[in-house]
């Protein structure tokens, strides 16, 4: 999941670069017709195509502001809902821990019944706690006792549940 969401946001940043490098050219362009209507204002007056490079600066200049108004919206969003990620996790995370100080888990039958809710089966989790895996199969009967479950799929079924319900 943490891979996912760096993807994302690579993904993200890449998008608000391009998005500003058209800005910017979009304002050089502006700039530039710009200059140039008001140079050939003053060498000739104002004819049809002064007025045609007039309307384009202008439509360029409003491609500035609504590009620079769309990335600035974008930002604002992405931010928003990092920020409510970031809530949900921390309220998942405090759910679990709630959850697990009712049920009275141990320090290493809680880090084993996380593995377990992230998918590890015993052998992973051996490895990861660098523990035997009869412990670990052991502290798993002990967490799935305790939440009143008989197997993995029970104990992640109850997280959604509470999640859903």
């Amino acid at each position: 999941m943490r891979v996912r969401l760096k993807d994302l946001a690579r993904r993200r940043d890449r998008q608000t670069l391009l998005v500003a490098v058209v800005v910017v050219v979009q304002a050089v362009a502006a700039v530039f017709f710009v200059a140039d209507a008001l140079g050939d204002i003053a060498a000739d007056g104002i004819s049809l195509h002064i007025v045609i490079e007039g309307l384009i600066a202008f439509a360029l200049l409003a491609g500035v502001f609504l590009g620079a108004w769309h990335m600035r919206m974008l930002l604002a969003e992405a931010r928003r809902r990092e920020q409510a990620l970031a809530v949900a996790r921390g309220a998942l995370a405090e759910h679990v821990a709630a959850r697990f100080r009712d049920w009275g888990l141990t320090a290493a039958e809680s880090d084993v019944a996380l593995f377990a809710l992230k998918g590890c089966d015993a052998a992973e989790i051996a490895t990861l706690r660098g523990a035997a895996q009869g412990t670990v199969r052991a502290q798993l009967s002990q967490v799935y006792a305790k939440a009143g479950v008989s197997s993995q799929a029970g104990l992640v079924s109850l997280f959604f549940e509470d999640l859903l319900g």
